[in-house]
């Protein structure tokens, strides 16, 4: 049963274990290190270099399923990238050899079913090895290079999110066959006991992981993608209006004026009233800001007139 109690920044890092101690291991994947007394969440986090808002993201995630990220520009992607990698050690360094070390105990090699199940354990390990690695050799190395504001080439995370599946056919598969077809005794039956309850609560930690990266991660990526692709355009509409400022006048006040006018939609005259000039002067202005500008079109001179903050874009009619 789940705790349905939702973490705070100034509650007790001692609470949280407490109440929920399997989240003992997520600890250790974001880097937090034991012996941390009676201080707050927020103190312990600060004190390890670990963002808070993403830390709590997480464990009210893992532990109540809680998904209301109420401020999702927050989340810290270095921070997730520092939990997955290390994730990925743990699985793959510790419980993977660690489970098949129980088995190898707990069955008899020489029975045949025996083999077989250890041949079905190391065929779901190396599944959630490649999947992992594959993780390891495409999407981090991405998420890297966006976090480096680096060229990341046709990749991008929606190709990841179409390729995440759940992976536990083979250990549902696993399981069913240790309860269903190993009767034993004594000893013995308290090993595969102990193994079957471990696989469990590492099938239940591995389903945890992947709903992190499906609910937590591939979001915050996708708004990391769309926050650099926004600031790429901007970058290169200014580059592309200071290329063709750099070598002609710059606008004079009165012809700035013309323009923010124009980008507001005002008719000549209506200009001419506003600026108390004649609509023969506006006409004239219009021809200097075109020939200095090298822009004829209306979308031109607003995009001119955000980029070099004549106005705001909030005010503009797009």
């Amino acid at each position: 049963m789940k705790n349905q109690k939702m973490y705070e920044p100034d509650d007790r890092m001692i609470s949280i274990i407490r109440d929920n101690y399997n989240i003992l291991q997520s600890l250790g994947c974001f880097g937090i290190s034991l012996g941390f007394g009676d201080k707050t969440v927020k103190e312990v986090c600060e004190e390890q270099n670990v963002d808070t808002y993403t830390f709590l993201a997480v464990v009210n995630f893992t532990i109540n399923g809680y998904r209301n990220f109420d401020d999702a520009d927050r989340m810290s992607v270095p921070t997730l990238m520092q939990y997955l990698r290390a994730s990925h050690d743990y699985y793959l360094d510790f419980q993977l050899p660690f489970i098949r070390k129980e088995l190898v105990e707990a069955l008899d090699e020489k029975d045949n079913l025996a083999r077989l199940i250890l041949k079905l354990y190391d065929e779901y390990a190396h599944t959630i090895r490649s999947h992992m690695k594959y993780e390891e050799k495409m999407v981090f190395p991405y998420v890297d290079a966006l976090l480096n504001n680096k060229n990341t080439g046709n990749y991008d995370i929606e190709t990841f999110s179409k390729h995440h599946p759940q992976i536990d056919q083979k250990v549902r598969e696993l399981k069913s066959i240790i309860i269903k077809y190993l009767p034993s005794d004594g000893l013995r039956n308290n090993q595969l006991s102990a193994t079957l309850y471990d696989i469990y609560n590492n099938e239940e930690w591995l389903s945890q992981h992947s709903m992190v990266e499906e609910e937590i991660f591939i979001p915050a990526i996708r708004r990391l993608e769309q926050r650099l692709r926004q600031s790429d355009v901007s970058v290169k509409i200014s580059h592309m209006i200071n290329k063709n400022s750099d070598n002609n006048e710059s606008l004079s006040e009165r012809e700035k004026d013309v323009v923010i006018s124009m980008v507001q939609g005002m008719t000549n005259k209506e200009i001419a009233d506003h600026l108390c000039i004649s609509i023969n002067t506006v006409i004239t202005h219009r021809r200097n800001i075109a020939r200095k500008l090298q822009i004829h079109s209306p979308a031109g001179l607003t995009i001119y007139a955000i980029v070099n903050n004549l106005v705001d874009i909030s005010l503009v009619k797009l």
